[in-house]
This record gives structure tokens, sequence and C-alpha cells, in this order.
């Protein structure tokens, strides 16, 4: 080949030709660069996913649950809720769901056989709380076995509901036979274990009772704390009518509490978590293209001969390295589209598994051009190798 019949598309006819010779190697070069970008389009599109459900998440915990309580002084002095604060505060636009809560005065060990053994382990000391109905609604239970109901609050019967992890300290697991637990003297009958809860997490490890059933055995005499579920975003509306609600001849009397929203703390866990798959995507794509270039180099010196052939015919060092970019360019260019294509179908079945909404950056759509960006890089080096061959040296490999 004359230097002056040199142009463009020959050498572009020629990149093509030594690419289609070694399909295999293509293959697998190829396949190397469309894993390292498909990583990168997935944990970008999948960093925009997860930080819109990081988001998601901060303003649900945040903005959807008030707490109403007597003033504190008042509370030290035994103050109690309006016997019909429940009902007052779900007549509030905004408000779910309500349920009140109070922590009872009992020491009494807890066991589960009305025989104390003086040679077993001490029986614990479980927290016993008294609940209305609406509360496990309120902190969205989850409840193995049955709730009390109406009808429970309105005998007053001896019923109760253990904590997943008191059930663990007392040895039951079964429901079946109706498990008893004896607090002190008084027996109660366990029919249901609550395994989660969204808020209040002493629940877990407490017997629950209904009020009228604590006011029996116990003594109970007035709820302590108001736990509310309100819409996304009413909750500092609901804690400011909340008292007024309640006690409107003495609002003072009561104090109700939103949590924060922390908005630069939820920014900074969304930062963090697209920073570190964007970072994961990065390093793997550098992984591809060394692999681009450690698989150029190896072909620049399997075709040493060809090369002094073509030195010989007269292509100049320039045509050469130009043929070694452009064939680089191009395997950079299929794996950049093969591997964009495998990023967006990974983060959507990946979305769609956790039940996320696919959040889809349009700029990813340039991702190919990276892939033709990394195969020019990767090339450079075995291009400039094949250019530097002396003419005479390469063909003593003929």
């Amino acid at each position: 080949m004359s230097r002056g019949r040199a142009r463009p598309w020959t050498h572009v006819v020629e990149a093509m030709a030594g690419v289609s010779a070694r399909p295999g190697r293509l293959v697998l070069t190829m396949v190397g660069e469309a894993l390292g970008l498909a990583a990168l389009v997935a944990t970008v599109s999948l960093a925009g996913t997860a930080s819109g459900q990081v988001a998601d998440h901060f303003d649900r915990a945040a903005a959807d649950r008030v707490t109403v309580q007597p003033e504190e002084s008042r509370a030290e002095r035994g103050a109690v809720l309006p016997a019909d604060a429940e009902e007052r505060i779900r007549s509030l636009e905004g408000v779910e769901t309500a349920g009140t809560l109070t922590r009872l005065e009992v020491d009494d060990p807890a066991r589960t056989v009305p025989v104390v053994d003086p040679q077993a382990p001490p029986d614990p000391t479980l927290p016993v709380l008294a609940a209305s109905p609406g509360l496990l609604d309120a902190v969205d239970a989850e409840i193995s076995g049955r709730r009390y109901d109406a009808g429970h609050v309105a005998r007053a019967d001896p019923v109760a509901l253990l904590g997943a992890a008191a059930a663990r300290r007392l040895g039951i697991t079964d429901l079946a036979h109706g498990p008893a637990v004896f607090v002190g003297d008084r027996a109660l009958t366990v029919v249901g274990i609550i395994d989660a809860v969204d808020a209040r997490g002493e629940l877990v490890d407490s017997i629950v009772v209904p009020e009228s059933t604590a006011a029996r055995l116990f003594g109970w005499q007035g709820a302590q704390s108001l736990q509310v579920e309100v819409a996304p975003g009413a909750a500092e509306t609901i804690a400011r009518q909340a008292p007024l609600a309640i006690t409107p001849t003495d609002p003072g009397a009561l104090l109700a509490s939103a949590p924060p929203t922390d908005t630069t703390l939820r920014e900074r866990v969304q930062g963090d978590v697209s920073s570190l798959l964007v970072l994961l995507g990065i390093v793997t794509l550098v992984a591809g293209g060394v692999g681009i270039a450690n698989i150029m180099l190896l072909s620049v010196m399997e075709r040493v001969g060809e090369i002094g052939l073509r030195r010989a015919l007269g292509a100049t060092r320039g045509d050469l390295m130009t043929q070694f970019l452009v064939e680089s360019a191009t395997v950079g260019l299929l794996g950049g589209v093969v591997g964009t294509s495998l990023g967006f179908g990974t983060s959507m079945l990946v979305a769609l598994a956790r039940d996320w909404a696919p959040v889809l950056d349009a700029r990813l759509l340039a991702a190919p051009l990276a892939g033709l960006v990394i195969g020019v890089l990767a090339g450079a080096f075995p291009a400039w190798r094949a250019g530097s061959l002396e003419p005479a040296e390469a063909l003593r490999t003929l």
C-alpha cells in the first residue's frame, strides 16, 4: 500500500478485516468491555433508584408519627390523658389511626407455670404495658396468632400479647394450646405474639394487655401516652392541633411531638449510596479497559510478521497506528452498545424484583460513547507499539 493511496476509509476497512478475522478474540474482548460498562450503567441507574428509595423511607419515617403525652411536670405528678383522647384525636383531618399506651408499675416476675420452682433459674421481670386495640394499628404491629378485640376489652378478659423477644425469654413458641403467662399470681392467656413494629420498639420485649384488663388486675387509672399515625406531611400540623383538640380548655397540659425531618442526613445518605455504586462501576469499567489493552497488545505481538510486510509495502507508522486504534475503538463501541443494553436491563430487573420505582438517567444513553473512548485509550499503547516496529525486524518472524 503506497502512502498516497492510504485513505481514512481504507484504514477502517483494514481494521474491520483485522477485527473480524479473529471472531473468538473479538467476542472475548468485547465481553470484558461490555461487562464493565454494563456494571457502570447498572450501578448508576441503581444509584438513582436506591437514592429515591432512601428519600422515600426517610420521608415516611420522619413524617407520619406523632406522640401526645401529659406535660412533663404534670406527668411527674401522675397526670394521665383524658379518657376520650383517642376519640378526639381521630376527629382531626390527617389522622389515620391512633392508640394509647401506658407502662404499668409491675415488679413481679413473669413465668409460664403457676408453681414456683426454687431450683429453677430466676424468672425474668418483663415490662407490662396497657394498650388500646388502636395502638397496634398505630405502630403497624405484625402479630402471629390474633389480637385482643373489643369483646376482650368490654369483658376485661385476662388476655395478653407477648412481644417476640419476651416470648423467646419465656420459651413460648406455639399458641395452638392457649399458653398462659403468670405475672405474679395473675394468669393471662397469650392470644398472639408481636413479631415486629414500626414504632414503640419496647412492645417487642413486653407483655401487652388491654386497658380494661390492666385496670382490673394492675390498677391502671389512665393512659400515659397517645401514639398517632398521620398522613405523610401532616405530622407537624397534627402536633400543633392535638393539645387543643384533646383538652380545649387547657392545651398546655399536653405535649405533642413529631420527629424532625433531617434533610441533611437524607441527602448525605443518598450521596454516599450513589458515590459507592458509581465507584464500583468505574472500577469494573477500568478493569474492562485493561483487558482490551492486554488483548490488543497480544494481537500486535501475534501480527508482527503482518505489520512488517505492510511496512515493506509502503504503509507508514501512522497507517498502522490508525488501524489498531480503529480496531480497539470498534471493540470498545461494540462493547459499549452491548454493555449499555445489559446495564439498563439489569437495573430494571433489580428494581422490579425489589418493587422499586426505576429511575433511569437519560445521560446514560451516551454510554456507548464511553465504551468508544475506553477502547481508544486502551488501544493507544498497542497502536504505538505496532507503529514502532521496524520492517526488517518484523519481517524476520515470517
